[in-house]
């Protein structure tokens, strides 16, 4: 399980190593102004519909479906039910994207009514969205064929995929002088990118003799069962998708910069979720689903423990440095160009609150695929309901006094909420319980975490006396400085408790 959690992990942080580069590059070239705020909107609007749609629901219904019509009934049956069901996404998709274009300015009023006050901004929005929204199609498809190569142990190519985002948008950067805006350019580095992540998938499921052929939409029963799981996941993830456009609807009423400052904390908060949290939850559901088949109950959990505890220990250095030293980070980062010291400020803050929620949302990566992979979607939608309400509640308490910071915080909570309470009714079915090893294991990672936070901010004035050390970058090596102290710090500490804690078994 590691070592394919480590192959996903990998090539997602290569992934995200080409995301950073992206981002330093809009940073500079795009700033945090209303152009900026039109582009962000038009981009999370193909990827809320992914979430809900795509990725988290679709892998949560179809991937243990898949996998057990493998184990069960044969790999022609498997892929019969995997194009029954490419089938009915195609259809739906094409259905909500000639909808999408047609009232794009509804849809962007919707989900940023603030920019209902600035018809231009309205306009750029909408213009914007409809180069954007087709990567939904796109990417659908290639989740569905990335599905089935999981399931037949297959991760390295559906997990390089995301690479190719990055690699477009950067080349979309590089050649704005060919569009009106650089807004414009990344919106067609977008679009381009759907094809060729599709295009890769493609190439290797006919390399490992699983290409899907089209069909007419069928409804059979593998089909109806497949929608009967896919049904609470899709509300499930629609209830994340919801506090985000919560997120988006209050930040478009903030002064401008407002939405561009949870954009660049998401993505430094995003970095360990993609590259821990994601990579062993894709891993983990296959594994759990074999297991779970089997009727390998204490197996199961022995996964769910060794993934929870490798999961959370490769997540809180990064709680550590976030919470601590965020300014710096940020500045390091981003802070050149037209991304001037109040952007800085604003997205340290709000990555400082992000930071709290980080290692409930990891840990939610684990736990939730162990109620998928026994075809229970309905419950984990039931605590999500009320952790978005939780969630939603909050923010709209701290918009007015902490503005987007209170926003990032209100999601922490809720992601804390959510991970309670689904870790209590996993308990009560005997799908999860702590053994000797992780309850060590994990007092061992507070105490590292603890520890590193303290020398991050006793680092902080020592390493202010390297800025400038490097002219053209000059909060590059502060932060590296801190960086080191951070992690070396935790790391002794967590590496002597995690030893003690393989004796505790």
């Amino acid at each position: 399980m590691w070592r394919k959690a480590a192959s996903v992990g990998g090539l997602t942080l290569v992934s995200r190593l080409f995301g950073f580069v992206r981002d330093i590059m809009m940073a500079a070239m795009l700033g945090a102004g209303p152009l900026a705020d039109a582009f962000m909107v038009a981009f999370r609007l193909p990827n809320h519909f992914r979430a809900i749609f795509a990725e988290g629901a679709f892998n949560a219904a179809f991937v243990p479906r898949y996998a057990r019509a493998l184990t069960r009934d044969g790999e022609g049956a498997a892929k019969a039910f995997a194009e029954d069901v490419l089938a009915l996404t195609l259809a739906a998709q094409i259905v909500l994207l000639v909808l999408a274009l047609i009232f794009a300015p509804f849809v962007v009023a919707l989900l940023a009514p603030g920019f209902v006050e600035e018809p231009g901004q309205l306009s750029l929005t909408a213009s914007l969205t409809r180069i954007t929204f087709p990567y939904l199609l796109l990417i659908s498809w290639m989740t569905l064929v990335a599905g089935v190569l999981n399931a037949h142990d297959r991760f390295a190519v559906a997990a390089s995929a995301s690479i190719l985002l990055n690699i477009c948008m950067i080349g979309a950067l590089l050649m704005t002088g060919l569009f009106p805006t650089v807004a414009h350019a990344l919106a067609v580095g977008v679009l381009v990118s759907g094809f060729a992540q599709l295009g890769v998938v493609l190439w290797d499921a006919r390399r490992a003799g699983v290409s899907l052929r089209f069909r007419r939409p069928r409804m059979t029963e593998h089909v109806r069962n497949f929608l009967r799981g896919f049904g609470p996941a899709v509300v499930g993830s629609a209830g994340v998708q919801i506090a985000m456009f919560a997120d988006t609807i209050l930040a478009s009423f903030l002064p401008a910069g407002s939405v561009s400052y949870l954009y660049y904390a998401d993505r430094l908060y995003q970095l360990p979720l993609a590259v821990v949290g994601i990579a062993i939850g894709t891993v983990l559901l296959p594994e759990l689903a074999r297991r779970l088949a089997a009727d390998d109950l204490p197996g199961a959990r022995d996964r769910l423990n060794r993934a929870l505890e490798g999961a959370l220990a490769m997540t809180l250095p990064f709680v550590a440095l976030f919470a601590a030293a965020p300014g710096p980070i940020v500045a390091a980062l981003f802070g050149r160009g037209a991304f001037d010291a109040a952007a800085v400020d604003g997205s340290a803050a709000a990555l400082q609150a992000y930071s709290v929620g980080l290692p409930a949302i990891v840990a939610l990566r684990c736990v939730t695929p162990a109620f998928h992979a026994s075809g229970d979607t309905a419950t984990p939608v039931k605590a999500l309901a009320i952790a978005t309400i939780a969630n939603v509640a909050l923010k709209f308490a701290l918009v007015g006094s902490l503005f987007s910071a209170g926003l990032a915080f209100a999601t922490s909570v809720g992601a804390w909420a959510n991970l309670l309470l689904l870790t209590w009714l996993l308990a009560r079915r005997s799908g999860f319980a702590a053994d000797r090893r992780f309850v060590v294991a994990m007092a061992s990672l507070a105490a590292a975490t603890a520890a590193s936070a303290l020398a991050v901010r006793w680092s902080l004035g020592p390493a202010a006396g390297f800025r400038g050390l490097i002219p053209q970058f000059p909060d590059f090596a502060p932060a590296v400085v801190i960086g080191v102290v951070g992690v070396a710090t935790y790391g002794v500490i967590a590496a002597a408790g995690l030893l003690l804690a393989r004796r505790a078994r």
